[in-house]
């Protein structure tokens, strides 16, 4: 992010359609390492950022998933 303004990365909508499903943010660098991890109950939505720290994210289980690229659903009912 050019201006190091931490508010301009792309946001990231998971809503858990199933118990348990799991969002684990990875780091950037010359070593990626899972850096939160955090555990959906169904229904529940994560609002989540891309920043100058957070460069992936990784979800596991059935949830649907909003970004300004469209609507992707992971896992399986």
């Amino acid at each position: 992010m050019a201006d190091g303004n931490a508010a301009s990365g792309e946001y990231i909508v998971v809503k858990a359609l199933e118990n348990g499903v799991t969002v684990t943010g990875v780091t950037r660098g010359a070593e990626n390492r899972f850096l939160h991890t955090e555990k959906l109950e169904e229904g529940e939505i994560w609002l989540a950022q891309f920043t100058e720290h957070i460069s992936a994210m990784k979800v596991r289980g059935h949830a649907k998933l909003l970004t300004s690229h469209g609507e992707i659903e992971s896992g399986k009912a």
